[in-house]
Parts: C-alpha cells; structure tokens; sequence
C-alpha cells in the first residue's frame, strides 16, 4: 500500500509480526476469580521483555500461557502468529526455553544428561548432544571437563542456575522464558549470574520474557518493562525510561527500590 506523499512504484515495507502477542487475555481460575483481566503485549523478535509487580499480579500466570501450561478463559496468546491453541503443546514447548528459580533439574541426571534432555527428545544423536552440552557449559562460564559429569548435588546455586539456563538453551529455541530465575541465589551470586546472562544476551539476541518483581533486575535486563498490578497492565516503558516514569504505580516502585538503596547510593 502507497500513501499520496509517495513517488510512484514506491511500496510501504509491511510490518513485522510480533513474536508473541497477547489479545484481551483472561484468565480465570475454576471458582471464578478472576487472574488476569483484558490483557493485551506485544514482545517483538530479540527483546528482553520484563513483567514487573508484586506477588499476586499475575506474572507467572501470563508466562505460562505463552508455552500454553496454563490456557487463557478468553481471548488468546500467540506465538508467531498462531494461536497457542493451533500449536501441538509438545512441540510449542520444545520451542521455547523455559528457566525457573529452583532450576528444575533432574536429580539422579548429570549436569550433561540435564542439558541433553531436550536434544535427546528431538532425536539427536549422542555425540551431537554431548557437543551442544559442551559448548553450553562454556557459553555460560563453566568448564565443560569439570562439570559435564557432576551431579545437581554437587553444584552451587549459582552453578545449578547456569546449567539451567544451559538446558533451556540446549535445542537453540527462538523464545526464552525466565520465572524469577536469580531470585534463590545470594546476592553477590545473583549479581554475577544475571551479568552473564545479560552478556549472553546480547550474543544470542532470543526474545526472552522474564518474571521479576526486583525493579534494578528489571532496568539492568530489560528492553521494556511491562507494570502488573492485580491482573492487568498498568503501563509499558522502555527500560531506559522507566526511572523517569511519573506513571503513579511506577513512581511508587521507584520510591520503594530508593528506600531500601543503601545511604549515598543513586539509581
């Protein structure tokens, strides 16, 4: 299609699809109560998208209606621009990463057998996923000769959450989820980790979606910042921008991540 300002022949270029979009989303659990109300995103290819709020505003529940482990009431979510509904939900899932706090790993799997899951359900061949496990570990600062054959035991929490982020990457899926996944590591461990992630990020450019109600993860990681409160949207900001935001629920954010920043220290 051509605008009246535009020379003959010219073409307007169409534009791109979101990667992942949420149309009047709710979600109700079976009493009725109401989860997440007119929901509405837009998460755009190779952005790190961040749902920011409290415990309770619904943030977990739109993840896991983006690789369909929960499905909305009405509405729906889509994912390159197919309904989640029209995905088989296995191979949806093998299409997204998915990183959760306490890691999920498999107990009695060595760290090379946890990476291999996926890649082994796709066909994969043992050689083929022993590289790719490889080739994780060190992607994520671990020495693949020292690690491959330990055990979940055996790691740190900064370690597991590695191997974790390792095994949500193992099938190389195009979309990322993370659920508070630094939220269980001390402070100074969280601090590394999420620098490698962000650092990993910003090689690998997937369209990730992260659950945090931590506001400096949030600026730290974050192209945009999508509010939650009680089930719906408050505002989107880019993550530059939102420090400056004079949207209430976010200046009401700020003055809480301020009051805990220790004396002399500045956002």
């Amino acid at each position: 299609m051509t605008s009246p300002s535009d020379p003959p022949g010219a073409s307007v270029p169409p534009a791109t699809k979101p990667v992942i979009e949420f149309r009047d989303v709710e979600y109700r659990l079976a009493d009725g109560a109401s989860i997440l109300t007119e929901f509405q995103l837009s998460i755009e290819s190779g952005e790190t998208m961040v749902l920011l709020g409290r415990s309770g505003a619904g943030k977990t529940t739109a993840l896991k209606l983006i690789n369909r482990l929960l499905e909305p009431t009405s509405g729906e979510v889509r994912i390159e621009d197919r309904a989640t509904f029209d995905w088989n939900p296995i191979a949806l899932r093998r299409h997204i990463g998915y990183v959760i706090q306490e890691t999920g790993l498999f107990p009695h799997y060595t760290v090379e057998e946890n990476i291999g899951v996926t890649p082994r359900l796709e066909g994969w061949d043992r050689g083929r996923t022993r590289h790719r496990a490889e080739e994780l570990l060190a992607l994520v600062g671990l020495d693949p000769r020292a690690y491959l054959a330990r055990y979940p035991h055996e790691l740190s929490g900064g370690q597991k959450q590695r191997v974790g982020l390792a095994r949500a990457l193992a099938a190389d899926p195009p979309i990322l989820l993370m659920d508070e996944p630094f939220g269980a590591l001390d402070p100074l461990t969280r601090m590394e980790v999420r620098q490698e992630f962000k650092q990993l990020q910003n090689r690998l450019r997937k369209t990730v979606v992260i659950v945090t109600h931590d506001i400096a993860e949030a600026v730290d990681l974050g192209t945009r910042i999508a509010l939650l409160e009680a089930g719906a949207i408050r505002s989107v900001h880019p993550a530059e921008k939102f420090l400056q935001s004079d949207e209430p629920l976010a200046v009401a954010y700020l003055a809480q991540m301020r009051s805990l920043q220790p004396e002399g220290e500045t956002s």
